[in-house]
């Protein structure tokens, strides 16, 4: 299995890993150092993959942003792909697991390993009639518009990275074959893609085709021995539940976090409620009386706690709060984080959705008000979790891959 991003696009892999092995697989995650940890920490075998970038991550002053716009270039792609080769060409394998940011380098490292490539995501990018690829934003534009929204988007997606895929093959010894066609003989051979969230919450479009399914949520595993710290223990029992706001891996300035920290600290006190605030990349720092800065804490032991949540709305986040049954307050930023925000709005889990470059004190302390007193939004999240909790969507991808597995001798 192989990943690239934050923490909310590997953690979820722990909990698919844990359950193949369990199984009997033998499971080798390739991720970058970071998530050496988290991997290892969970029974799984880690494989560093160089990043090739000039960027340290583990640096907690690294420029962010700037890390983000060089992992996404195409020589940022290059870069790290050849990372991936090299941590994982010369580890025997049946299949090689995917995520979203690796298929230029994996779909390529497969073919010359002659073994399966089964696509992981977290959100949905296939063409449907239903919606538009998630990373297009929340807006239907029709059942022919979502449709030609997604092909437009793979042909910008192999337009801007066709060079780095044919550069792969080159290094591998594969002959030359054209990105479009190659994403042509992918989707008439309906190569398996695994999404890793409920379909209680965003059903399998009835037009996708086979191939393409939908598991369930994926939930990664707690840290051996992980205890919560005492003083944030001693908040919770100090007073009645708080409204949780984090906004994960969303990245900017230094500036931008000082004045998000103002406006987050500003909100919760209007609004009359405690306030656990997690720092995230963003690295907010809110502090007062009824006001606890946090790092990274499990969520799905801190959720189930919390009079509401306020995030970002990242796939993993997002799940968290659905598995906790309690009400969300969608403060989306890009990518697939509008997607999901106008989800939970739809679901009837969340009041409001603010655009994170449109966030004011006074419109999240008039979201946070409004979310807490609406007893409807509780119990509709509430009945949801419970849905949830009954759908068991590692062990659902456990048998499609085996069953692919099989298939492939």
């Amino acid at each position: 299995m192989t990943g690239i991003g934050s923490r909310g696009d590997i953690a979820p892999l722990t909990g698919l890993g844990v359950r193949l092995k369990e199984a009997g697989h033998e499971v080798t995650v390739a991720a970058h150092s970071v998530f050496a940890e988290l991997i290892s920490g969970c029974g799984l075998n880690f494989r560093q993959m160089e990043t090739n970038v000039d960027v340290d991550m583990e640096d907690p002053d690294v420029d962010r942003q700037k890390a983000a716009w060089q992992f996404a270039s195409p020589k940022g792609v290059r870069a790290t792909g050849q990372g991936m080769i090299d941590a994982l060409r010369d580890i025997p394998a049946d299949a090689l697991l995917i995520s979203q940011l690796t298929e230029f380098a994996g779909f390529p490292l497969a073919e010359a390993k002659g073994i399966p490539a089964i696509g992981v995501r977290f959100q949905p990018m296939s063409a449907t009639a239903a919606h538009p690829p998630a990373s297009m934003g929340a807006q239907s534009m029709g059942a022919r518009g979502n449709r030609l929204a997604a092909d437009i988007g793979g042909w910008i997606t192999d337009h801007v990275y066709g060079g780095a895929v044919s550069a792969f093959r080159r290094e591998l010894g594969l002959p030359k074959v054209g990105v479009r066609e190659l994403r042509r003989r992918r989707t008439a051979a309906e190569w398996v893609i695994l999404h890793g969230y409920s379909p209680s919450v965003l059903p399998r479009p009835a037009d996708w085709r086979p191939g393409l399914e939908v598991t369930g949520y994926w939930w990664p595993p707690r840290p051996h021995e992980w205890q919560p710290p005492a003083e944030l223990v001693e908040f919770l029992a100090a007073g009645p539940p708080p409204v949780f706001v984090g906004f994960g891996s969303v990245v900017n300035s230094a500036e931008h976090s000082a004045r998000m920290s103002e406006i987050v600290g500003s909100a919760l006190k209007q609004a009359g409620v405690r306030g656990i605030v997690q720092a995230g990349w963003l690295q907010l720092d809110v502090s007062g009386d009824s006001l606890m800065t946090i790092g990274e804490v499990p969520h799905d032991w801190l959720f189930p706690q919390m009079a509401a949540v306020v995030h970002h709305c990242g796939a993993g986040t997002t799940a968290a709060g659905l598995r906790a049954g309690v009400p969300a307050i969608g403060v989306p930023v890009y990518s697939d984080q509008p997607f999901w925000a106008r989800r939970l709005v739809d679901l009837g889990v969340s009041s409001a959705t603010i655009p994170h470059q449109k966030l004011s004190a006074d419109n999240l302390a008039a979201a946070i008000r409004d979310t807490v007193a609406d007893t409807s939004l509780r119990a509709n999240a509430s009945r949801l979790a419970a849905r949830i909790a009954e759908e068991d969507g590692a062990g659902e991808a456990l048998k499609i891959i085996e069953a692919r597995l099989d298939a492939a001798g």
